[in-house]
């Protein structure tokens, strides 16, 4: 009897457990979201590492890209270099931070006075120089004229007065031709420029160069004047007084 009495209460539980699942909502299923994302990316002036940091090459000039314009320069990144004591730190000038003052001993009392320690002298700081000249090209030349090689030789001269950092020798077209085709030819420009400084006994290693093609001119394009000055290479001469 108590046996029959047991599987009717399980078999009422079983059917009442069976009813409630058969009442349960069931939750739709969650339709998958979409969503189009696009991220634009800037035109950077200068080649960043994957941290967004400026790179540098090893004198401390940032490495520029193509759609570098004088607009876009950087304190401490471009000509002229940090001054001592200045230092440069994620791209920019910065002063190094001050040193604790030195803790004073307690004076007894009485005592004599204390005479004022002498002020040090000043640290001297070497003293920038920087100066440039410009060297002209015929239509579609690169080879230098008997005038750009006499600009160059008095660049060289001066470079005995001065501890040598840099030069930088920026080469440009008129805005005949294409972009492409004048890129190339103001590189080469440029490099005829370094090929002489080299040949007159400039370490390589102080020579950059780079070309700008007809994107910076500094006279008018429609005159054949204009178009003569902007074939041009710039050179920039940096360091410091002996």
């Amino acid at each position: 009897m108590k046996k029959l009495f047991s599987t009717l209460i399980a078999a009422t539980t079983v059917l009442a457990g069976s009813a409630l699942a058969q009442e349960k909502p069931t939750a739709p299923p969650f339709a998958p979201v979409t969503q189009d994302i696009k991220a634009a990316t800037p035109k950077s002036a200068y080649v960043q590492d994957a941290r967004g940091i400026i790179a540098r090459n090893p004198f401390g000039l940032c490495w520029r890209t193509g759609y570098w314009t004088p607009a876009d320069a950087v304190p401490g990144c471009d000509l002229p270099l940090c001054t001592p004591p200045e230092e440069l730190k994620d791209g920019k000038c910065v002063l190094p931070p001050a040193p604790p003052a030195p803790a004073q001993p307690p004076v007894p009392v009485p005592v004599q006075p204390t005479p004022t320690p002498a002020a040090p002298a000043p640290v001297p700081t070497a003293e920038k120089v920087s100066f440039a000249a410009d060297a002209f090209f015929d239509f579609d030349k690169a080879v230098l004229k008997p005038e750009g090689k006499a600009k160059l030789d008095d660049v060289v001269s001066k470079l005995g007065t001065i501890n040598l950092e840099v030069i930088i020798g920026v080469g440009h077209t008129d805005s005949v031709g294409t972009d492409a085709y004048n890129e190339k030819l103001s590189l080469r420009r440029a490099e005829a420029v370094k090929a002489y400084l080299l040949s007159k006994g400039v370490d390589a290693n102080r020579v950059y160069t780079e070309g700008k093609g007809e994107k910076q001119p500094v006279a008018d394009n429609t005159t054949a004047e204009g178009r003569a000055k902007n074939r041009r290479v710039e050179i920039e001469v940096v360091g410091t007084k002996k």
